[in-house]
């Protein structure tokens, strides 16, 4: 009874319990009876009443993540920032250890048309307008210069979801970071200086993980 009446509870315990499996396993290694058997006594049906698979599991796991540490939420009030570093410190905060590694996890899911076409439209219902809202306060302090602030920040959205996912357009961690530091360029001739060293550092870093998860 305790359960059906706090279901929000339960997804919480799943969720959890789905995020420490992911991270010390990895997302394939990990199966709906681990998760099971983290959760205190629920049992499988329990898990299967609010998720019907291990992707759903994954795909709410980065809503909740998003919404426990929502990077434009913590730069949003931040006086000592101009637009553009409010921009580099949502990417620095995505790319936190645990979270970079989740998102490492999720790429391979990304083969599933439904749950592609579902990132990419909460990429851009959600962080499209949170990127076009610094892009144009980064317009309006000087540090951006572009007449282009909706287009980029679309283009902020889609293409490390297409172009840089390697289980939609394969490539090595060589091509990967290419099309990493291609992407920095085009931002930057379109009035966008996003990348600097901590950035491709960063960028480097998480390909670098990924070919170590895939080896």
């Amino acid at each position: 009874m305790a359960r059906n009446k706090y279901p929000e509870e339960t997804v919480e315990k799943i969720l959890t319990a789905a995020k420490r499996l992911f991270l010390e396993k990895g997302y394939e290694r990990t199966t709906i009876q681990d998760i099971v058997d983290q959760l205190g006594g629920l049992t499988k049906g329990a898990v299967y009443h609010h998720f019907k698979s291990k992707e759903e599991i994954m795909d709410a796991l980065g809503d909740y993540i998003f919404q426990e540490r929502n990077p434009f939420e913590a730069v949003r009030g931040r006086t000592d920032l101009n637009g553009l570093e409010k921009i580099r410190e949502v990417v620095r905060i995505t790319q936190s250890p645990d979270w970079a590694q989740l998102s490492r996890e999720c790429i391979p899911l990304l083969e599933n048309p439904r749950i592609l076409a579902e990132n990419i439209r909460q990429n851009h219902e959600i962080s499209t307008p949170n990127f076009q809202a610094l892009i144009e306060e980064g317009i309006a302090d000087g540090s951006i210069r572009t007449q282009y602030p909706k287009e980029l920040a679309e283009l902020m959205t889609l293409l490390p979801n297409l172009w840089l996912a390697p289980s939609v357009i394969p490539g090595t961690r060589e091509e990967l970071f290419r099309r990493f530091c291609c992407l920095g360029e085009m931002l930057e001739h379109m009035g966008l200086p996003l990348f600097n060293k901590e950035i491709l550092d960063l960028g480097e870093r998480f390909f670098q993980g990924l070919e170590e998860r895939n080896s």
